[in-house]
């Protein structure tokens, strides 16, 4: 039984890079399609498909690799707020990773999306990951 879903949906796309995996499935949920979105419009990975097979369904991710260096785009991925421990930040105060190289996701109210985003909007939230 998994306790953070998220955690484990991270950790699945961590492991599948590092091995050099090409595609990784994981089961589905709103929260881990949104996300998934989010990664594949700021162009860290190459493509996704949600797959409504059975009760859950499945996400099928598309890993991307660098063409020169094989090395994975995804350098960092990491869970920030966790059941234990929640995670929130005010609209004044979100991060920026790498000085604006990499992107935070934040759940708000208006849905998940970057800390850009979130502050263009002047919207604070839930603090999920980073990735780099």
């Amino acid at each position: 039984m998994v306790t953070d879903p998220i955690a484990d949906y991270l950790t699945r796309i961590r492991n599948a890079s590092a091995t050099g995996h090409k595609v990784v499935s994981i089961p589905a949920s709103n929260i881990k399609k949104e996300i998934t979105k989010i990664l594949f419009d700021q162009g860290y990975i190459l493509s996704y498909k949600f797959l409504d097979d059975g009760p859950q369904g499945d996400i099928l991710i598309a890993l991307k690799y660098d063409p020169r260096t094989k090395d994975p785009v995804i350098k960092e991925i990491q869970r920030l707020s966790k059941p234990g421990l929640r995670k929130y930040v005010g609209a004044d105060h979100l991060p920026r990773v790498i000085n604006g190289l990499g992107i935070s996701i934040i759940s708000t109210s208006k849905g998940v999306m970057t800390s850009k985003q979130a502050s263009k909007l002047n919207l604070g939230g839930e603090l999920i990951c980073y990735v780099y």
